[in-house]
């Protein structure tokens, strides 16, 4: 796979570098500036590389009537105790707190960025980003991807409910002006149920490297637990995104599907695990198993003692642990039968080649 890199900060984004965290607190902050800031601390206490917000005004986002004219809430909505109008507007981040978070970004070692979903917030956002994320939601709102993208900012893109159509419209467009892509599968399903599992679909991850060649490729989750991860980052996923809260039993539309400060770190915990263990598809014998290559395979040796000059028959050999350096193999049988000894040998002692001249 030919993956592009970029920065976020001073972190490489893609080709062989770790695998970005971001922890997407999104509405979890319930609210509470106070409740956002200790959000960052604790996601880059879990392992987290960036904090991400979402920016935007519910009259903005959401049309009240649109909600109301469906006759009722769906998807994951169905179960909110609101109506979509005033969860949106609790889950506001005000443009006001965006300084106060990125300074808590920069004392707590951790990126900040942010989803803008209103135009007019991305020039007074971008003073403080160093990246932005495109929710899937938006992946047919060319006008706002773009005025992000020319920013020149590494643009994360989730595609979630979307086609590769609509995927590759939006590419190409960003890509006309920002060469910095992360394509992101995600299912944008939000209701924490473990049917989920069978829609996420981590093999676009194959597509998508296959149809966009220049890209990172990456994860926005939202299942619980972290296999799909794993299966991501196995797959090729540079960039992963999950929901990020202190508490799953709190109230809010994200808190029952996101990573908690223990579950976060043990989702990392396995990922650098995984990214060790995944090396780099050469096939050899490595460098901890070489002795194990000794002490495990067998070599040929001599059944009782043979003189030099001795004429070698397969009656006077077997194949036993351990196979020494230089030792003959098994498979080499058949070319030393009827082959004469250089040399004295023991019961039990190895041969080598240097025994061994034509008869």
């Amino acid at each position: 796979m030919n993956y592009n890199q970029f920065h976020i900060g001073q972190r490489m984004i893609g080709g062989n570098s770790p695998t970005y965290f971001i922890a997407d607190i999104a509405a979890n902050h319930n609210g509470d500036l106070g409740k956002a800031k200790e959000l960052i601390y604790l996601a880059k206490e879990a392992g987290a590389d960036a904090a991400k917000f979402q920016h935007f005004k519910a009259k903005t986002i959401v049309s009240d009537r649109g909600f109301k004219s469906l006759g009722s809430q769906l998807s994951h909505q169905k179960n909110w105790k609101k109506s979509v109008v005033e969860v949106y507007q609790d889950a506001e981040v005000p443009l006001s707190w965006t300084e106060a978070l990125s300074k808590t970004c920069q004392a707590a070692g951790i990126d900040f960025f942010t989803s803008p979903y209103d135009m007019d917030d991305i020039d007074f956002i971008d003073l403080f980003v160093p990246a932005y994320k495109v929710g899937s939601g938006d992946i047919t709102f060319h006008s706002i991807i773009m005025k992000m993208a020319k920013k020149g900012k590494p643009m994360l893109m989730a595609t979630g409910a979307s086609t590769l159509v609509e995927v590759e419209a939006a590419v190409a467009r960003i890509s006309s002006v920002n060469p910095s892509i992360a394509v992101m599968q995600c299912n944008t399903n939000y209701t924490a149920e473990f049917e989920n599992f069978k829609h996420i679909n981590l093999n676009v991850l194959k597509t998508y490297a296959q149809v966009f060649p220049n890209v990172v490729l990456g994860l926005s989750d939202h299942t619980f637990g972290h296999a799909t991860v794993l299966g991501a980052i196995a797959l090729g996923a540079k960039v992963i995104e999950k929901h990020f809260t202190d508490n799953n039993a709190q109230e809010g539309p994200d808190h029952k599907f996101s990573m908690n400060p223990v579950t976060w770190r043990d989702m990392m915990d396995r990922a650098r695990e995984l990214e060790l263990a995944m090396g780099d598809g050469i096939k050899r014998i490595e460098a901890n198993e070489k002795e194990s290559s000794i002490v495990q395979r067998r070599c040929l040796r001599v059944n009782k003692s043979l003189n030099k000059g001795d004429i070698l028959s397969a009656e006077y050999l077997e194949a036993l642990r351990p196979a020494p350096q230089g030792a003959i193999l098994p498979y080499q049988l058949d070319n030393i039968i009827g082959k004469k000894l250089t040399k004295d040998l023991e019961m039990g002692e190895e041969l080598t080649w240097e025994d061994l001249v034509d008869a």
